[in-house]
C-alpha cells in the first residue's frame, strides 16, 4: 500500500509518498490522484515516517539542518541507486559537480566507467528530491544546471542552505 501526505512549502505543494516504512517519492507540485491508488489525508498522517518527514521538511525550510535522517527507498536501476547514494553524502550547505560524482563512482568500480553525463541523467531521475539532495549537484565550472522541479526551485533550495546561487552561472 502507498500512503500520500501533502504539505505546503516555499516551493509550492509537496507530496510525500511512503510504503509505510520509508519515503519512496517526493513530488514537487500536486500529485495527480486519478488512477493512483493509495491512502491520503488523515489516515496517511498516522504513518510515522510521513509524520517524521513532514517535520524534517518544516525544520529544513526554516533554514535549519535537521538533526535526524529519514529512511528513503528510491526505486531505480543499480547505477541510479549508486549515484543517489553519492548525492546523499553531499553535506548540507555544500555543492559538488557531476564530474566529481563520476570520479567517485569510477574509483569504486574501475571496471564500469561512468561519465558526468550519465551521472546527470541519474540525478534527473531522483524520485526523492530534497531528502536525496540533488539540488546540491552542479555543472563544471560552478554552473547551475537543470533541476527536475525547475532551476528556480534549485536556487531556492540552495538559498535555504545559505548558498547564494542566484549569482551563479546558468
Amino acid at each position: 500500500m502507498k500512503y500520500y501526505l501533502e504539505q505546503s512549502s516555499p516551493l509550492g505543494n509537496l507530496t510525500l509518498c511512503s510504503d509505510g516504512e520509508n519515503i519512496t517519492e517526493l513530488e514537487i507540485g500536486r500529485l495527480k490522484r486519478d488512477g493512483i491508488s493509495g491512502i491520503y489525508g488523515t489516515e496517511a498522517e498516522k504513518i510515522p515516517v510521513l509524520h517524521k518527514a513532514a517535520k524534517w521538511l518544516r525544520i529544513y525550510f526554516q533554514g535549519g539542518e535537521p538533526a535526524f535522517s529519514i529512511p528513503c527507498r528510491p526505486e531505480g536501476t543499480a547505477f541510479q541507486k549508486r549515484v543517489w547514494k553519492q548525492i546523499s553524502r553531499v553535506p548540507y550547505g555544500q555543492m559538488i559537480t557531476y564530474g566529481s560524482i563520476a570520479e567517485r563512482l569510477n574509483k569504486e568500480d574501475r571496471e564500469h566507467r561512468t561519465s558526468p553525463r550519465a551521472v546527470g541523467q541519474a540525478v534527473g531521475r531522483n524520485p526523492i528530491p530534497i531528502f536525496i539532495p540533488c539540488h546540491r549537484i552542479i555543472g563544471a565550472g560552478g554552473r547551475l544546471t537543470g533541476y527536475s522541479g525547475g532551476i528556480d526551485k534549485k536556487i531556492k533550495l540552495l538559498a535555504v542552505e545559505g548558498i547564494p546561487a542566484e549569482k551563479m552561472h546558468l
